[in-house]
């Protein structure tokens, strides 16, 4: 069977794959491919497993982000690498391609979102507001060039749609973005990548740091040197 994904690490513990952009990152109402199912059943023929295999899911990217995702292939990782999540020891860097630039080119935003299930739709809402989940990142806009911006963005939280409402709100919106993008977005791929991310192995302790990049066909990333704010930490 031909991988549908790169794979960028792995071990007996853990699998650090690309994401696919479009592709769900576990099985929802559209029953289409996800990346669960698919390293499941990468793993279940590499090893000629029978029966069930377990695979854990500990972290999402939503379905039009690709990027570095991590899987557990332990229950014992699994537990640790969601720990790891739930208490910030994990950093998660995106880049997005946004139309315009912010007047504060770097900055922290604090939101309070909330996702209306029926139209896959997220939107800011007061702090008081029944089901509301708090949203933080901090953003820096890396190059302008014609009118579009490459930003670094270090989710704190990871919300539904966060980055790509908390960068409407500033008025610039990603590029590719038609759910949230208005009138300047363009229709194509997402311009969001989850590019970078770090954190400990969950047995060895190890402090691992993985790096991929968008893919090369989506012109609008061509405008801009990824590898110069990749390749230092």
């Amino acid at each position: 069977m031909e991988n549908k994904f790169n794979i960028l690490f792995e071990d007996n513990q853990i699998i650090v794959v690309e994401k696919p952009q479009n592709i769900p990152s576990q099985g929802d109402s559209s029953g289409d491919e996800n990346m669960l199912d698919m390293v499941k059943a990468y793993i279940k023929e590499k090893y000629n497993k029978p029966g069930n295999v377990y695979c854990g899911l500990v972290h999402r990217l939503d379905r039009p982000t690709g990027g570095v995702m991590v899987f557990a292939k332990t229950s014992k990782s699994a537990s640790r690498l969601s720990e790891q999540f739930k208490t910030d020891d994990v950093h998660k860097t995106y880049f997005a391609v946004i139309v315009g630039t912010p007047k504060v080119k770097k900055g922290h935003l604090l939101h309070y979102l909330k996702k209306d299930e029926k139209n896959n739709m997220v939107e800011i809402v007061p702090q008081s507001t029944v089901g509301a989940k708090r949203a933080e990142l901090d953003y820096e806009v890396l190059e302008e060039e014609n009118g579009y911006s490459l930003v670094k963005i270090n989710l704190i939280t990871g919300r539904s749609h966060q980055a790509r409402v908390q960068m409407k709100s500033l008025g610039t919106p990603i590029y590719g973005d038609v759910k949230y993008g208005g009138k300047n977005a363009q229709t194509g791929l997402l311009n969001l990548y989850a590019v970078q991310l770090t954190f400990d192995h969950p047995v060895t302790k190890d402090h691992m740091r993985f790096i991929c990049y968008p893919p090369e066909q989506a012109k609008m990333w061509n405008l801009f040197n990824l590898e110069k704010y990749l390749l230092v930490k």
